[in-house]
């Protein structure tokens, strides 16, 4: 008769071991502890945050499927720019654009579709938009929807900016011509000063500078543009005593500053037109640079002779932008001819 432990011991034999026996100081020896960790550890999930693969060992989820990736300066314009029209459209009543308000209109301001049809753009695309999707903008749809959406000069400026593109219809006013900026420029008088960006523009001036070179006031406000006037205006460039390097020093100095503009279309269409002047061509295949610096300038004007001034930049911002201009006098007899200009352009502005 089999007892109870010999019937127990005869199915401990036959059974398939829990964990096999290897000899020791075999490579196997070694490597079971280590396949028993990881087979234990395969056993227990990731704790949040770990940065490990569910069912692998802690770490094995770090590296790059184990970042968390940081939005691109482009994405995040465009999720600005999809808030910023959902913004703008849900806040425009129908009325306001001509559009019937209707009694089942769910939408607070306008629908997609309506945007989309008074832009002149497909209803997918303008959706996508909204959605922040990385697809191109053109500068004439934005302007469709600037108009659409009733963009006052500021919203429009934000516009373009988050979309990266430039506004081929800017507002005239320039932003960085503040009226207390005007007002220092009369109280600089009798002395002339102008406000200028990098791109030449005369921004704003006061009367004294309104006579400085030529008659600024009959010169067409898109032709104000000190690289325009220097190459094509016969009466401004009298006035330079020394024209050749004045000018040759402006086209280094327009060259430098527009290494940082060389996809805008303003500086593009600017340079397109210097081209048109034989000694522009040559100053600009110099390709020559200066840096912007103050200096001693000499002027001829017709109503109170020759001038000596010194030039100075005081600029409007950390970066080489918009500047105010100042010319100071360098002798007292150039002292007494500006005051003579400033009455004389006093009395033509009453």
């Amino acid at each position: 008769m089999t007892t109870m432990a010999q019937e127990t011991a005869a199915r401990t034999a036959t059974a398939e071991p829990a964990v096999r026996t290897v000899p020791a100081g075999t490579a196997a020896a070694a490597a079971a502890p280590r396949a028993a960790a990881v087979r234990e550890a395969a056993r227990v999930p990731a704790a949040p945050g770990s940065g490990a693969a569910p069912g692998g060992p802690a770490g094995a989820g770090r590296g790059q499927a184990g970042r968390v990736r940081e939005p691109a300066a482009s994405e995040i314009r465009r999720h600005e720019l999809a808030a910023f029209l959902r913004h703008r459209r849900e806040h425009i009543a129908p009325e306001r654009v001509g559009l019937p308000r209707g009694a089942r209109r769910r939408t607070p301001g306008l629908r997609r579709e309506e945007v989309a049809h008074l832009s002149a753009v497909g209803v997918t695309w303008y959706t996508w938009l909204e959605q922040a999707r990385d697809i191109q903008v053109s500068a004439q749809v934005l302007d469709a929807l600037a108009r659409t959406l009733l963009l006052d000069p500021s919203e429009r400026a934000h516009l373009f900016r988050l979309a990266g593109a430039t506004d081929p219809a800017p507002t005239t006013t320039c932003p960085s011509v503040t009226p207390a900026l005007r007002a220092l420029l009369e109280q600089i008088e009798p002395y002339p000063a102008c406000l200028q960006n990098s791109r030449y523009d005369i921004l704003a001036h006061n009367r004294t500078y309104g006579l400085l070179l030529c008659d600024l006031e009959a010169v067409p406000p898109e032709d104000r543009n000190c690289m325009i006037l220097a190459y094509t205006n016969p009466q401004w460039r009298s006035s330079i005593v020394h024209l050749e390097e004045a000018t040759r020093i402006m086209a280094a100095r327009f060259r430098a500053a527009m290494a940082g503009h060389l996809a805008d279309p303003a500086w593009k269409t600017l340079l397109k037109r210097l081209r048109e002047s034989p000694d522009f061509r040559e100053a600009w295949d110099r390709h020559e640079v200066v840096a912007p610096a103050g200096k001693r300038k000499e002027f001829r004007n017709a109503r109170v002779g020759r001038l000596t001034v010194d030039q100075t930049d005081l600029w409007l911002s950390p970066e080489a932008g918009p500047r105010m201009v100042t010319y100071v006098p360098a002798d007292e007899e150039s002292r007494e001819r500006l005051e003579k200009l400033h009455a004389i352009a006093v009395e033509r502005s009453s």
